[in-house]
């Protein structure tokens, strides 16, 4: 009888699991994106410093019973730049969208919106990145979908584009009022 040798099963087994691994991580309905530990939590405290003259918001805003964004950009963000239209449209139909300054110079934040308009109901500053850290924020910009009760329902790392909204914002948006 030939003798057992757990070398010769080892490799297969562990290609299995790799296999394994690899087909649970395609699995995800969008590959691309960044799951968040916070979904379905509580969003975490804001902390965010005055800018320029603009209106600050803070954690009672987040439990007003209405739906709203929560924006994290960069003046120095090119991605920032290229959603910047869409969240105007957002604002212009009635979302409200809080923005966080992420790690940036005030003039050259308040510059930026100066040129491009200020979607924001209100804003802040977060210079140091502490709320962008407790939020789980990967880069910016960076997006979170928080219902009436302060809750995260979606995150979305990356620009918002037209399809974003249509493929994953409304219907986010939609299903939570539903809920």
């Amino acid at each position: 009888m030939p003798k057992f040798r757990p070398m010769m099963v080892a490799p297969p087994l562990i290609f299995a699991a790799i296999a394994g691994i690899f087909w649970v991580g395609m699995a995800r309905e969008n590959p691309d994106e960044l799951p968040s530990a916070l979904t379905g939590k509580e969003a975490p405290n804001v902390e965010v410093t005055r800018l320029g003259q603009a209106e600050v918001f803070g954690d009672a805003d987040l439990r007003t019973g209405e739906m709203q964004l929560v924006n994290f950009w960069a003046s120095w963000c090119v991605p920032c730049r290229a959603e910047h239209p869409n969240l105007e449209k957002l604002a212009a139909q009635g979302v409200t969208i809080y923005g966080v300054n992420y790690k940036d110079k005030p003039a050259n934040a308040l510059g930026f919106l100066e040129e491009l308009g200020n979607p924001f109901a209100a804003m802040g500053a977060d210079p140091d990145g502490k709320m962008a850290l407790n939020w789980g924020v990967y880069g910016v910009p960076e997006t979170y979908l928080v219902d009436g009760e302060g809750r995260i329902v979606l995150r979305h790392a990356g620009p918002i584009t037209q399809r974003v909204i249509d493929n994953s914002l409304r219907p986010a948006m939609e299903k939570a009022q539903g809920d």
